[in-house]
C-alpha cells in the first residue's frame, strides 16, 4: 500500500503526518511541487514482459506525459531479488543527491522507498505498483530499493545525462529509515 510520512527534518522517528489515502498523499506533495498520480494499465502485464510488452501496456498515459513534459526518452529498468549486482544498485542512490532534470518514475510493480528533503522537512513516499512520482529537477531526496529489491518501472528523461545524481555530502539519509518492504505502518 503506498504511504506518505512527513517528518521534521531533525526528528526521523517522530511522524508529523501518516496516510495511506491516495488523495491526501497526492495533495501534501502537491504542495512541494511533487506530482502523484495512479495508472491504471490498458492490457495486463505479464512476469517476464517485455520492455515493449510492458510501453505498449501503458501507451495513452506515456504519451501524454512525454507531450506535457518534452520527454526526449522513455525506459523500462527491473530488478529482481536474485539481481548479482543488487547491493551496488541499492546504494548507488542511498545518500541525498538531486538531479538536473524532473525524476519521474512509474511503478509497473514492485516498490520502492523515496525520500525528499524540502525546506525543513522529510517526506517519505513509499511507491506501489501503480503509482507515478514525479520530483521536480533540484528537489533533495534519495531512494531506498530495499535489500531484496523487486521493482519494473517506467522512466522519462529529458537529457541522457539527467539522471545523474549530484550528492550533497550530508549524512541525512542515514538517519531516516530504510525501506524494508513488508513492514508495518
Amino acid at each position: 500500500m503506498s504511504r506518505l510520512r512527513i517528518f521534521s527534518d531533525t526528528a526521523p522517528n517522530a511522524p508529523l503526518f501518516a496516510s495511506t489515502d491516495l488523495a491526501q498523499i497526492a495533495a501534501q506533495l502537491n504542495t512541494i511541487g511533487v506530482r502523484f498520480e495512479q495508472w491504471q494499465a490498458a492490457q495486463p502485464v505479464l512476469p517476464g514482459a517485455t520492455p515493449d510488452e510492458v510501453m505498449a501496456a501503458y501507451r495513452a498515459d506515456i504519451d501524454q506525459l512525454v507531450a506535457e513534459n518534452g520527454f526526449k526518452a522513455v525506459d523500462v529498468v527491473s530488478i529482481a531479488p536474485d539481481n548479482p549486482g543488487k547491493e551496488a544498485m541499492r546504494a548507488k542512490f542511498l545518500n541525498e543527491h538531486f538531479h538536473k532534470e524532473d525524476e519521474v518514475r512509474f511503478f509497473v510493480a514492485g516498490s520502492g522507498l523515496f525520500t525528499l528533503h524540502v525546506a525543513d522537512k522529510v517526506y517519505e513516499i513509499r511507491c506501489e505498483t501503480g503509482d507515478l512520482i514525479g520530483v521536480p529537477d533540484g528537489t533533495t531526496h534519495w531512494f531506498d530499493m530495499g535489500p531484496e529489491p523487486s521493482f519494473i518501472a517506467i522512466r522519462f528523461f529529458t537529457e541522457p545525462d539527467g539522471w545523474v545524481g549530484h550528492f550533497t555530502g550530508t549524512d541525512i539519509a542515514q538517519r531516516f529509515p530504510r525501506y524494508e518492504p513488508g513492514q508495518a505502518d
